[in-house]
């Protein structure tokens, strides 16, 4: 039986899909036979990521697909170790019943109240629903480079009593242009954004082991990129050219 990992949002824009897409990637690349359940119907941004990613012959391809009903997503879960929900990019009728069903459910954020108080709303419903609390974690997606912003966002989840798992996505335009070209943030020629990326890979699959007490599921475990696999890969790091715009 696969597990679920559940990628929700209030808005849009705080990097959901660019996280399951990473998530899928590193779980694929250590031999778990993966899916993206793609439940943003309208867009379809991961699906399309997927192709783009099969076009240009990266390994280890990554399954995603459509689905206008979470039903009909979960009729496919034996076919799989993982399921990684990307959620529509605001709260539907379907966001309840996927996180119902889900072992770990993530909401990534960025620094700023516009991004933290619908975020920790959500987090809420989700809670009072049902979902049991422990399973609910948020992330730092699209960070900015302030130290100061960094610790007062720490410190509001922290005082909602809701898990932040370590680690963070800065906002760089070279993970856009990764993702633009079917790449995850991992494959990239920046070795400390791929160690960034990395790190919070690590930090959910821990969480993901805690939670379901079988991380090691069939035998498997995620495996994130060693450090000389990093250096070996070609190209200077310079942070990937500054921010992402917009």
């Amino acid at each position: 039986m696969a597990l679920f990992i559940d990628l929700v949002s209030q808005k849009g824009g705080v990097g959901k899909s660019t996280l399951a897409r990473l998530l899928a990637r590193e779980y694929a690349n250590s031999g778990w036979t993966v899916k993206i359940a793609d439940m943003d119907v309208s867009q379809g941004t991961s699906c399309e990521w997927a192709r783009i990613r099969m076009d240009a012959g990266l390994s280890p391809e990554v399954a995603a697909e459509q689905f206008p009903r979470v039903d009909r997503a979960l009729s496919q879960a034996d076919q799989y170790d993982l399921v990684i929900f990307d959620g529509a990019p605001h709260s539907t009728r379907d966001t309840l019943g996927i996180a119902k069903v889900s072992d770990l459910v993530i909401l990534p954020t960025g620094f700023s109240l516009d991004d933290l108080k619908p975020t920790v709303r959500l987090a809420h419903e989700l809670k009072q629903s049902g979902v049991p609390k422990e399973r609910i974690v948020f992330t730092f997606t699209r960070a900015g480079d302030s130290t100061t912003e960094l610790q007062e966002a720490a410190l509001y989840l922290e005082q909602t009593g809701y898990k932040l798992l370590p680690g963070y996505i800065p906002d760089r335009t070279a993970y856009r242009r990764a993702s633009d070209t079917g790449r995850a943030l991992t494959e990239m020629n920046f070795p400390s954004l791929n160690a960034k990326a990395d790190a919070l890979v690590q930090s959910i699959g821990d969480c993901l082991t805690s939670l379901t007490n079988e991380g090691t599921d069939n035998g498997q475990s995620v495996t994130t990129t060693t450090e000389n696999e990093i250096r070996d890969r070609e190209g200077n790091d310079r942070d990937g050219g500054g921010h992402v715009n917009g």
